[in-house]
């Protein structure tokens, strides 16, 4: 019972806690700033191409689509924004160490919105609306140094994308059950997914990576789930991460205490990083199709299909010793898709607001 506590509550916590290396985290007005920044168009280098185009709202916050496609297509499938609030690294590679540096990095991207430092401050101090919100969410007129807007604009984008939690599912309902010791006739949870449940807390080792009310535990494996194997993933990660001036260790960083650059500070690339990939929330895995860092898994079924013939603790052990692989059963694999099912809602609570014009 206590594995299938760990998994819950959900939401974590009612007042989540702010990021201390951004300033604008949890402030109104620079979460209103950063949701029209998001839908804004005049972002990208043509001004065709926004956040929102591959990060769509009623797609669950990506795009469905193998890899994303912004000024040009990408080679990694798009992530959720859903659920990042408290992450320790950001993007499949995990080179950004904040919220607010990672959501810099497609703007300046060729192949996404293809945009520049200059640009982005140009538009924010020749347009009246965004030059207003800017001084509401940072208490000062944009600054003639583009790099500083440039930056602010990342932690404005970052407090919106904090507000966005994906809603509560059937299986949380059950975990809550659970906690308050109902009886099982109040469950309301198929025994098919509770079998599937017994299967991912146990034979299956889904928890060595899935874990918590997230189901993530954040880190980075190479499970050889996608075909492309010429990505070198966290390996690179890490070594972008260090020589970017925008991490944590750089002059941005609002935390005057320093510690939260110290996991930053810790890093340090190894070859056993090559193909490693940041471990993904399984909440609403049904509505983030298709699966793999390169979109390359087009059904939930064939996801548990190639993890039921490995070894979940050998896959990521070191030591040489042998694997023994789960060998699951048809019936354990279909129930095992179920509870991952039970992972989803189709409800979407989020609509955007209208303020009014900024005065």
């Amino acid at each position: 019972i206590n594995k299938v506590l760990s998994h819950g509550p959900w939401p974590a916590s009612t007042s989540p806690a702010k990021d201390p290396s951004n300033r604008a985290s949890g402030n109104a007005d620079a979460i209103e700033f950063g949701t029209r920044l998001f839908f804004d168009q005049r972002l990208s280098g043509d001004g065709k191409v926004a956040c929102a185009s591959c990060h769509v709202p009623e797609r669950n916050w990506t795009d469905n689509i193998k890899r994303g496609v912004g000024i040009a297509e990408v080679d990694r499938n798009t992530p959720t924004v859903f659920n990042l609030r408290g992450s320790k690294w950001y993007g499949w590679d995990g080179a950004a160490d904040s919220l607010w540096s990672q959501s810099l990095r497609p703007i300046v991207d060729s192949r996404e919105l293809a945009s520049s430092p200059r640009q982005i401050a140009q538009l924010i101090r020749g347009d009246d609306q965004l030059s207003c919100r800017y001084r509401k969410a940072f208490g000062a007129q944009p600054a003639t140094d583009d790099e500083t807007v440039f930056v602010n604009v990342g932690k404005a984008l970052a407090a919106f994308q904090e507000t966005l939690t994906s809603g509560r599912t059937s299986f949380d309902h059950f975990r809550d059950a659970l906690s308050r010791g109902a009886p099982p006739t109040s469950w309301r949870y198929s025994e098919t997914a509770q079998r599937g449940l017994k299967l991912f807390i146990g034979k299956g080792g889904c928890t060595n990576c899935h874990a918590g009310p997230n189901f993530t535990n954040g880190e980075f494996f190479n499970t050889g789930l996608t075909k492309n194997t010429s990505d070198p993933g966290r390996q690179a990660g890490i070594q972008r991460l260090a020589k970017s001036h925008l991490n944590l260790l750089g002059a941005f960083n609002d935390d005057t205490t320093g510690t939260s650059a110290a996991r930053t500070r810790a890093l340090s690339p190894a070859k056993e990083n090559f193909g490693e990939v940041k471990v993904p929330s399984l909440r609403n895995l049904m509505l983030t199709t298709p699966y793999g860092r390169d979109g390359s898994i087009d059904t939930l079924a064939d996801v548990v299909k190639h993890y039921a013939t490995i070894d979940p603790v050998r896959l990521h052990a070191k030591d040489g010793q042998p694997a023994m692989p789960l060998n699951l059963s048809a019936r354990e694999q279909s129930d095992l898709v179920v509870f991952l099912e039970s992972l989803s809602t189709f409800s979407n609570p989020w609509r955007p607001e209208e303020d009014g014009p900024c005065r």
